[in-house]
């Protein structure tokens, strides 16, 4: 029996539902308190960096449609050790997405104000989680876990349903603060007011504030490859319908919460002494709409829960790829026959969350593992594309997008400014987490009789040269972003754009055709294209 393929309805409340997760809770509140009103311009920024990413996987992702994608497209143009890297920057950031949701939606319980919820009140002491806490955060993880364990059918019925609730919450918040208080003379009368701590800290939120990674969740449409209907159509809407829609609803509640804030408050206090615990709920009883912060306290809950959900999935999908590749043990690839699903990587990927809660126990030390690594997985995305337009132009292509030549090395700089905007000594943690994953590929290599290990290393140079690159102009960056001022502010964005177009155009200059590409170039033969429907 064939399994049930995933429609475009269902394919964009499943990338809503992991979009709209714990980053609108805490991102209006911390971006506002890092760049004040000018906040509005790092939704902006973050989505035009994430959008500009997405371009290049929307014709990777309907070129090769197949489940955990983004895993496999550096492997075809660069060999096994890109991919690897690649592979498994992407997949630390999906399983640290599990625990970061879970974190969320128990820091939130933990502030529920009912009475017969007081027992909630013991998951967290002070910032950190208790061991009452950590236990919480377990049970979470395997909930989201045994809600993927049963097929792709319940996870889309699952999402759907939260996914409404979920966009019908944010959009209740904007229109009531609105109503309720609305005060524009908040963004100030000048650019001064605007900007009331300068341009850096406008770049330092995209990532910081965890914009960067509030939209990371795109991916989830491009992993579920070959198990969505009309690939050829339905991944390139759904990416776009879903970054459209939590685009205008992240911008919207931004500017929400900048001009729903009593002016005395912020005379007062300034915005960097805003310290909501609870950031919209908060905000609510402050206005006086005690129905809305209950609401929301409930929200607060479900939102993460919906996004844990829904990357159980994602992660899963992108362990299985990293097996195919031939770079992990074949049992944890193994998908179940009956429900069509990674079974074995679900449970290690659960097993390894719990881990990373242990090792990281809060939110904000997540997001930065997340950021990051997610962003150094996506630079090889528009590498990758251009260099199968050079060295592949007779593949098929479902969606051939017109401005990639330009969009291409513009996303590549924009993820590295992205990357150094994280600030030192982030970029460093990165690369230690990456290191350690590499005694599995060449283990792996040795047992397979390292076939093309040579030229896969000098193919995949480029990212190992730019990883030192792009850590050693953080550490003796400007003190803005918390580096030793050798180069200041803004000639470290020069320097790290320059540095980024030399990269790129190394990275596509050593692309070749090996097997992996020779195997990517049966399943593009599968591609339907539209004027043959």
């Amino acid at each position: 029996m064939e399994k049930k393929k995933i429609g475009l309805f269902q394919l964009v409340m499943l990338s809503l539902g992991a979009l709209i997760g714990s980053g609108w809770l805490f991102g209006s509140w911390e971006a506002a308190r890092i760049a004040g009103p000018a906040a509005i311009l790092s939704w902006i920024i973050g989505g035009i960096v994430i959008g500009t990413i997405a371009y290049n996987y929307i014709e990777l992702g309907t070129m090769f449609p197949q489940s955990g994608g983004m895993s496999k497209y550096a492997q075809i143009t660069h060999g096994s050790l890109l991919g690897f890297i690649a592979a498994w920057a992407n997949w630390v950031s999906l399983i640290a997405l599990i625990p970061i949701e879970s974190i969320a939606a128990v820091q939130y319980m933990s502030t529920w104000p009912w009475e017969w919820a007081s027992w909630t009140h013991e998951f967290f002491h002070g910032t950190g989680l208790t061991t009452t806490g950590f236990a919480a955060v377990f049970i979470f993880i395997i909930i989201f876990t045994l809600l993927n364990y049963w097929s792709v059918g319940l996870l889309t019925k699952f999402t759907s349903f939260i996914s409404i609730f979920k966009i019908g919450i944010p959009l209740l918040v904007i229109i009531l603060f609105t109503m309720t208080s609305f005060h524009p003379a908040n963004y100030g009368r000048n650019l001064g007011e605007f900007m009331p701590y300068g341009s850096a800290p406008i770049f330092a939120a995209t990532t910081v504030a965890g914009i960067i990674f509030s939209f990371n969740a795109f991916q989830t449409v491009i992993n579920m490859g070959s198990e969505i209907k009309n690939p050829e159509k339905n991944i390139s809407r759904g990416i776009i319908i879903s970054l459209v829609i939590a685009g205008l609803i992240y911008i919207a509640l931004q500017s929400t919460f900048i001009t729903s804030i009593d002016p005395t408050f912020i005379a007062q206090h300034g915005w960097h002494g805003i310290t909501f615990n609870s950031p919209f709920a908060d905000l609510a009883i402050m206005l006086g709409i005690y129905w809305l912060s209950v609401l929301l306290y409930m929200d607060a809950f479900i939102s993460p829960f919906g996004t844990g959900v829904s990357f159980v999935a994602t992660a899963s999908r992108t362990l299985a790829a990293m097996v195919s590749n031939n770079h992990m043990p074949k049992f944890v690839g193994k998908i179940n026959q009956k429900y069509g699903i990674p079974r074995m990587a679900m449970v290690l990927n659960a097993a390894l969350s719990m881990l990373l809660v242990v090792v990281f126990p809060s939110w904000s030390a997540l997001a930065s593992v997340i950021s990051t690594s997610t962003l150094i997985a996506y630079l090889t995305g528009p590498v990758s594309a251009m260099s199968l337009r050079q060295d592949a132009k007779k593949l098929r292509r479902p969606f051939t997008g017109r401005w990639l030549p330009i969009v291409a090395p513009l996303s590549f700089v924009l993820a590295s400014l992205a990357t150094y905007w994280a600030m030192w000594p982030t970029t460093l943690e990165v690369i230690l987490v990456i290191v350690l994953g590499l005694p599995f590929y060449f283990y792996y290599e040795w047992k397979l009789g390292f076939p093309n290990t040579k030229k896969a290393f000098m193919s995949s140079l480029w990212m190992l040269t730019y990883l030192i690159f792009i850590s050693v102009v953080s550490y003796i960056g400007s003190t803005e972003f918390n580096g030793l001022n050798w180069i200041h502010y803004p000639w470290d964005f020069l320097v790290v754009i320059i540095g980024s177009i030399g990269f790129y155009i190394w990275g596509k200059q050593t692309a070749f055709k090996g097997r992996y590409f020779r195997e990517a170039k049966d399943l593009n033969k599968t591609v339907v294209l539209p004027e043959e429907e």
